[in-house]
């Protein structure tokens, strides 16, 4: 079966999901915007806003120790192993806390997965609820979304607990919340059905925020002991910051641009 059906060819701004979306769809377009938003792209925003570059891996694990120090960047840890010493997990309340680090190595087996594997695209963006129309802009703004520039908006998913992608409300929201946003400054961008189909899902939830905090993945969260981070993940456009990856780090060329 020929993958090229599904590489969704002619539209300027497609939708898939998961790391293997992410493969398939990546070396087709202009730009790919990974959206994770509980919580790999929502902590990306979180510890950009602070000034700190954040380095996508797929695994905490030897390797990723190795990473961070040949970068010279801090290891984020687990959500339940951040102490005084580790104070950086994938937890966006705890990076809040943590002091201020220049770098910072945040493993995500979803979307640091498919930020670390996208390299193919020329351009990598992190995207989520808080920042969903600051990228849409962003894309406007830098011409992606039409058929020269086509854009992939990923939905990285959970995973099921025998790895099988699981697709998630928040990321599909998220991802919509994107395609909207993109929309709206760029009415002559061209979505695929897929995408109009994500953006549609955006607009017919009245409140994503309860919507999210309510879905399977928040209801982890919180069950858990963390109903923080489902709240911050919900801060919809609260955050202007786009992570645009660069030379293997998330940063932002808005704070750059004010500095």
């Amino acid at each position: 079966m020929s993958e090229e059906w599904f590489l969704q060819t002619g539209h300027g701004v497609r939708f898939e999901w998961g790391p293997e979306g992410a493969r398939l769809i990546g070396a087709h377009v202009a730009c790919l915007v990974v959206v994770d938003v509980l919580s790999f792209t929502t902590a990306v925003t979180v510890a950009v806003e602070a000034g700190i570059a954040v380095h996508p891996y797929a695994w905490r694990d030897a390797t990723a120790a190795a990473y961070a120090r040949r970068v010279g960047a801090r290891l984020a840890v687990g959500r339940r192993e951040v102490s005084e010493r580790s104070p950086w997990s994938l937890s966006p309340a705890a990076l809040r806390r943590a002091p201020y680090t220049p770098r910072l190595v945040l493993p995500s087996p979803n979307g640091s997965t498919i930020a670390a594997a996208a390299g193919q695209a020329a351009t990598v963006v992190a995207a989520c609820l808080r920042n969903a129309t600051a990228v849409g802009a962003w894309l406007a703004r830098h011409g992606y979304g039409v058929r020269e520039r086509p854009v992939a908006v990923i939905a990285a998913g959970e995973r099921r607990p025998d790895g099988a992608l699981r697709p998630s409300l928040e990321d599909l929201l998220g991802a919509g919340a994107v395609v909207a946003a993109l929309q709206g400054h760029a009415p002559a961008v061209t979505p695929s059905p897929e995408a109009r189909a994500a953006a549609a899902a955006f607009a017919g939830t009245p409140d994503p925020a309860a919507a999210v905090a309510a879905c399977a993945s928040g209801l982890e969260l919180d069950g858990g002991g963390f109903p923080e981070d489902v709240v911050i993940a919900t801060e919809l456009d609260a955050a202007s910051v786009v992570p645009v990856l660069s030379e293997g780090a998330f940063s932002s060329p808005l704070i750059a641009d004010r500095n």
